[in-house]
């Protein structure tokens, strides 16, 4: 799951609510910035997955930005705080069993805080520190290009969520932590993050939103998880003669112990009944991952990001520790290339997320020591095609249609644990309200 990447409206723009632009204007020119947007999702697997039928969630997306230095005169410093109010039912948990989520805002019902953190710039704005709840996934292993798609892998990508302890610190956890930005040039930016490591707590993987529902609990004595990030960026400026890019470079390193997917600390598999049962641990995992970002071709005028855009990301991790060791996306986005509709943007993606050879080695030995047939689990695609139409400043409906192959990696029907969940085809509905 992934907090859609929503950025603060343009102040100029007219909004849906005038009264509500009223209001908000004063407090622009003392520097503070309220946002409200209420994201609704209607989903339906029309064929597959465990049972078919249909969803409806919705989020309401609550943010105060505060500009310090104009409210109180402290050069460089904001605040930031942010919160979801989530309801509704999600289908990938509901209906499909699979790790992409459906809808990037499924989760627990609840109103949740997000993020709450100053911010410090320094060094004429080369610099700066972030300290408070943070949630990683708003600028590591973040495209600028992925908050286009619906499902939550094009976020927080599945690798992240599903071998993080808590599911790390991504939609809709965040965990305290500080973060260090450098810009030397307007090409070069390097991040370094520290993280409290589980959002949860160990012992509650899987329950991790029920543990902490309100997202106040403000852990601090788990082992620790670093990020760190480099980033280039090319041909950002609108006078720019090439088409415009971005790589970005990376890795995480978690302090925790984690434990063997297959076998015991006896050497055993953990499926062998003789075996203590007790898996062999190991000190720390880690990640490395790499994106690009890259327009390849440009529309005449001043935005140099309107065209015809590609990305793609790729991450790895250890397969004897992590339920993936291997994970892939890419699309294509098409941004306000139709002269009738020059707000509009539609795009196709792809996600691949690879189960460790070791995962499907304890199935194989489950199924011989049980003698229980049962499918192994591999691979998990997920496709999905988007058209996000804006019909008035502030408000976008986007009709979606998601396929996933493989569900929960390949992972047994519940109804008949010989054979694998159906692929799923999935078609829905987001409609987002900004003010």
């Amino acid at each position: 799951m992934t907090l859609p990447r929503i950025e603060p409206p343009d102040p100029s723009i007219t909004q849906v609510i005038p009264t509500l632009a009223a209001i908000k204007q004063p407090l622009l020119a003392h520097g503070v910035n309220l946002q409200l947007s209420y994201i609704q999702d209607t989903f339906g697997n029309v064929t597959g997955g465990v049972k078919q039928g249909a969803t409806y969630a919705s989020a309401l997306y609550m943010l105060l930005d505060v500009d310090l230095g104009k409210m109180a005169g402290l050069s460089g410093l904001t605040f930031r705080a942010n919160a979801y109010q989530i309801q509704g039912a999600g289908l990938s948990i509901n209906n499909i069993y699979n790790y992409a989520t459906i809808s990037s805002i499924e989760a627990r019902s609840t109103t949740r805080l997000v993020e709450l953190w100053l911010e410090q710039k320094f060094l004429n704005d080369l610099a700066s520190i972030r300290v408070g709840q943070l949630a990683a996934d708003n600028e590591f292993f973040s495209s600028e290009f992925d908050p286009l798609y619906v499902n939550g892998t094009f976020g927080w990508a599945t690798i992240f969520s599903a071998n993080l302890p808590g599911s790390g610190p991504g939609y809709p956890l965040a965990t305290p932590g500080a973060r260090l930005k450098l810009t030397p040039n307007e090409h070069v930016t390097l991040l370094a993050g520290l993280f409290n490591g589980d959002p949860a707590g160990t012992g509650f993987s899987g329950k991790e939103q029920a543990v902490d529902p309100a997202g106040i609990n403000f852990r601090l004595h788990d082992p620790a998880l670093l990020f760190g990030e480099a980033q280039f960026a090319y041909n950002q400026d609108k006078a720019s003669s090439g088409l415009a890019g971005t790589v970005k470079l990376g890795a995480w390193y978690h302090f925790g112990r984690f434990n063997d997917n297959h076998f015991g600390f006896d050497g055993k598999s953990l499926g062998d009944p003789t075996g203590v049962g007790i898996p062999l641990a190991y000190a720390g995992d880690y990640s490395v991952y790499g994106l690009i970002d890259q327009m390849i071709w440009r529309l005449a005028g001043d935005n140099p990001k309107k065209g015809v855009g590609v990305f793609g990301r790729i991450a790895a991790s250890p397969g004897n520790r992590n339920l993936m060791d291997f994970y892939v996306d890419a699309g294509v986005n098409f941004i306000g290339i139709l002269p009738q509709r020059p707000d509009d943007t539609f795009g196709f993606a792809a996600s691949y997320s690879r189960l460790s050879p070791s995962v499907a080695a304890l199935d194989r030995d489950n199924a011989f020591f049980t003698g229980n047939l049962s499918a192994e689990r591999d691979y998990e695609l997920a496709l999905e095609l988007t058209y996000r139409a804006v019909v008035v400043a502030g408000w976008t409906v986007q009709p979606d249609f998601q396929y996933i192959v493989h569900p929960g990696g390949g992972a047994p029907d519940p109804a008949n644990p010989a054979q694998r969940i159906p692929n799923a085809a999935v078609i829905g509905l987001r409609s987002v309200l900004t003010f």
